[in-house]
C-alpha cells in the first residue's frame, strides 16, 4: 500500500514539475543531433575542463536566471542560423525561401533539401474549408450571481486523447458564478492535457468554454473530448448547471485541391511531398487558387539576412536584460561585438553595421542595391564567414555560460596529471533548469 501511495505522490510531483515548468516553445528539429553530434559536444566540454581550474561559484538567484537564460538565448540564436543553412555540406545562408502568391490564404515554408531542379518546383492549391476545433460552450449565467448549486466538493472528468482526467473542485455558500467559472478555467488550463478554457463575457453574463487544442476527425472519431460526471467521486451537477456537457461546435478536417485534385488534413499546418510546411489561414475565392514556388537565390538571400539580424538583435536583447554584481554581461556584450568588427567592412558593403547598443542595423536600400548589382561574391563570403563565426560562438556560450558570472579560484590543475570534469559547465544550466528531462 505505501509502494501505491509513493508511486502516486511522484507521479503528482512529475506532472506538476512538467506543467509548471515545460518550455513554452516547442523544441526544433535543430535540438536533434546524430551520436557523432553528441560525442563532438562531450569531447568539446572534457577537453574544456581538464585544465580549467576548481571555481566556486555565486549560489544566487540572479546568476543561476542569468546562466539559464544565455544558454537558452544562445541556443535559439544557433537554431536560427542552423535553419538558414541548407545541405549536406552545411553551406550557411544558402537555405531556400518558398513563395507563395497570397499569403492571406495560404503561407508556406520551404522543408526539403536543395537539388538542381527546384527552380521548376511549383503547385497551387485552393481552400475550400479550414479545419476546425471541438469547443463546448456553456450556458451565460449572471456573473455576479450566486452558484446555484448546494455548498460541497463536486468533480468531472474529461475524456481526451484516450485518457480520462477528473477535475476536483469545492464551492462555496458565496461562490459566484463568475468565481467558480474562473476557477474551473484555471484548474483545466494548468493540467495541459489537450484542451483549453475560456471564461467569456457577455452583457453581465458570463459562460465557460472549453476547446481543444487539435483539430479534425480520424475515420470513426465524432468527438475529440468528452465532459462527463457520471462515475465523478464527489457530487455531480456542475456540468449540466454551467451548461459544459454538450458540443457547441464540432471538429472538422481541412479540405482544399492541390493541383485541382480534392485533399483533406487534420490540421491547417502540413507538409506536401516533404518539400513544403503549407499553413492554411482563409478560404479561398470561388474559382481562384495559390501558387506556391521557390523565391529566387537572390530573394532568398535577403530573406536570409533579414532573419539573421532579426536572430542576432534578440539574443542581444535577452542578454541585456540580465544584470547584477555576480554577472558579466559587459564581457559577453564585448565577445560578441568583437566577433563582429573582424568582417566589419564586408558587412557595411551589406548594408550591415553595428550601433552603439552591440546590435545590427540593416539599411534596406543599400543591400537591395548590392543584391542587385551582381557583384557580390566577395561580401557575401564574407557574410557566410561572419555567420559560421557567430555560430560558434553562440555554440561556445552555450556550452559554458558559466564562464560569464564571478567565480572565485580555488586551485588550480597539476599540469600534464589534470582530469576532466564534463560536468562543471552544467552548474545552473543543465537540463533541469530549461525543462529538457
Amino acid at each position: 500500500m505505501a509502494l501505491v501511495d509513493n508511486q502516486a505522490a511522484l507521479n503528482s510531483v512529475y506532472n506538476y514539475f512538467l506543467t509548471a515548468y515545460a518550455p513554452t516553445n516547442p523544441v526544433s528539429r535543430y535540438d536533434t543531433h546524430k551520436k557523432s553530434e553528441l560525442r563532438s559536444v562531450y569531447n568539446s566540454i572534457r577537453k574544456q575542463s581538464k585544465e580549467s581550474p576548481t571555481y566556486i561559484i555565486d549560489t544566487s538567484s540572479e546568476t543561476k536566471a542569468f546562466a539559464v537564460g544565455v544558454k537558452e538565448g544562445a541556443r535559439q540564436f544557433s537554431n536560427v542560423i542552423s535553419s538558414l543553412s541548407s545541405g549536406e555540406d552545411n553551406d550557411v545562408l544558402s537555405r531556400r525561401v518558398a513563395s507563395s502568391t497570397d499569403d492571406r490564404i495560404v503561407s508556406a515554408k520551404f522543408i526539403g533539401e536543395p537539388s538542381g531542379s527546384q527552380d521548376e518546383i511549383s503547385f497551387s492549391i485552393s481552400v475550400d474549408r479550414l479545419a476546425e476545433s471541438q469547443v463546448n460552450e456553456g450556458k451565460f449565467l449572471p456573473t455576479d450571481d450566486r452558484v446555484g448549486l448546494e455548498a460541497g466538493t463536486y468533480s468531472f472528468d474529461i475524456h481526451v486523447n484516450g485518457s480520462d482526467y477528473e477535475f476536483q473542485f469545492g464551492v462555496a455558500a458565496d461562490d459566484t458564478n463568475g468565481n467558480l467559472q474562473n476557477k474551473l478555467e484555471s484548474l483545466i488550463n494548468r493540467s495541459n492535457i489537450g484542451v483549453i478554457a475560456d471564461v467569456i463575457h457577455e452583457n453581465g453574463r458570463s459562460a465557460l468554454s472549453i476547446e481543444s487544442t487539435a483539430t479534425g476527425l480520424m475515420p470513426g472519431q465524432n468527438s475529440l473530448f468528452r465532459v462527463s460526471d457520471e462515475s465523478s467521486s464527489k457530487n455531480s451537477g456542475a456540468i449540466d448547471y454551467l451548461g459544459i456537457r454538450d458540443m457547441t461546435q464540432a471538429p472538422a478536417n481541412a479540405e482544399f485541391k492541390l493541383n485541382g485534385v480534392e485533399r483533406s488534413a487534420f490540421s491547417n499546418t502540413f507538409t506536401v511531398d516533404k518539400q513544403f510546411e503549407i499553413s492554411l489561414k482563409d478560404l479561398s475565392p470561388v474559382g481562384e487558387s495559390v501558387t506556391i514556388g521557390l523565391k529566387p537565390d537572390v530573394e532568398s538571400l535577403s530573406d536570409n539576412i533579414h532573419q539573421l539580424i532579426t536572430g542576432y538583435n534578440e539574443f542581444m536583447n535577452r542578454t541585456s536584460e540580465y544584470s547584477g554584481s555576480n554577472v558579466r554581461t559587459d564581457t559577453l556584450m564585448s565577445d560578441m561585438w568583437r566577433t563582429n568588427i573582424a568582417y566589419k567592412s564586408g558587412l557595411e558593403n551589406m548594408g550591415i553595421t553595428l550601433s552603439d547598443d552591440g546590435k545590427l542595423d540593416l539599411d534596406e536600400e543599400t543591400l537591395k542595391e548590392r543584391l542587385s548589382s551582381g557583384d557580390t561574391g566577395a561580401d557575401v563570403d564574407t557574410l557566410k564567414g561572419f555567420t559560421s563565426a557567430l555560430m560558434r560562438k553562440s555554440n561556445q556560450i552555450s556550452l559554458d555560460p558559466m564562464n560569464y558570472v564571478q567565480k572565485t579560484v580555488v586551485a588550480y590543475k597539476n599540469p600534464g596529471r589534470s582530469f576532466s570534469n564534463p560536468y562543471v559547465t552544467s552548474i545552473y544550466s543543465g537540463m533541469m533548469f530549461n525543462s529538457y528531462c
